[in-house]
């Protein structure tokens, strides 16, 4: 009888132990899945030879700027891989430290408010890093473009002025240019003449109109092809319009090639 017992209670525990093999590879294969799904990204439709690194902005995440922007590019760029990046949770200042996706702290919507410096270039060595994989996969940087919407787009414009490769352009949408009083001393050469698309509404409620203004004033000290875009009457958020310009932006410094 014991001997019946003992053999069922192995029989029991093998199958136990298998059990929890199985789930332990599975959320193990669920867990990698997710690593490489973490990066919302759209694959060019045709030959891949450029790419566009748009990062979303304080509170929002990358899969909603993806699918738009893929929208609107899909059928003229079809080999344009887009991918945009989202931010780490942690908490915000301005938000009353409550914690939500966000690239850096932000203190205050002023111009001048203090700076999470070490934030914004952790946030920009993260792009740095995903336009070095992208080099690494055969995609010249001067076929690479940066970007981003509020937040995502002051970590662009730092990536850009910082960055020690030829790039072949950066967007800036509803967004300031951080770090601006170590300007033009923390401005790498390379990029002195790559095309700046900024894009802002006069309505916009969050990042302030003049902000952009006050942009588009401080980089022309230093870079020469900022091209600033109003929308009369846009909010906090982007319209046709903009995306219109931005996709003859794209046509125009990362064109077709043979």
């Amino acid at each position: 009888m014991y001997k019946s017992l003992f053999i069922v209670l192995c029989v029991l525990s093998l199958v136990l132990v298998l059990k929890l093999y199985i789930v332990s590879k599975s959320d193990s294969q669920i867990l990698k899945i997710g690593i490489m799904a973490s990066v919302p990204t759209k694959l060019a439709t045709g030959k891949h030879t450029a790419t566009l690194i748009f990062c979303h902005g304080l509170g929002d995440t990358g899969h909603g700027w993806c699918s738009q922007i893929h929208e609107v590019c899909s059928k003229s760029l079809s080999y344009l891989k887009i991918v945009c990046p989202n931010a780490p949770i942690q908490p915000v200042t301005l938000n009353f430290g409550m914690k939500m996706p966000s690239w850096f702290d932000i203190k205050a919507l002023t111009f001048d408010a203090p700076e999470d410096e070490p934030g914004i270039t952790n946030s920009s060595d993260l792009l740095k890093q995903m336009i070095e994989d992208e080099i690494k996969a055969g995609i010249s940087p001067s076929r690479i473009v940066v970007g981003g919407f509020s937040q995502g787009g002051a970590v662009a414009l730092h990536t850009l002025v910082t960055y020690d490769k030829k790039l072949a352009g950066c967007i800036g949408l509803s967004t300031f240019l951080p770090l601006h009083k170590k300007f033009p001393g923390i401005c790498k050469e390379e990029n002195k003449d790559t095309k700046i698309f900024l894009g802002h509404g006069t309505a916009d409620p969050v990042v302030s109109f003049k902000f952009g203004e006050s942009t588009k004033t401080v980089m022309d000290k230093y870079y020469g092809n900022v091209k600033f875009h109003s929308y009369s009457g846009m909010p906090h958020s982007s319209c046709p319009k903009e995306m219109k310009d931005v996709l003859e932006y794209l046509k125009n410094v990362i064109p077709k090639t043979s």
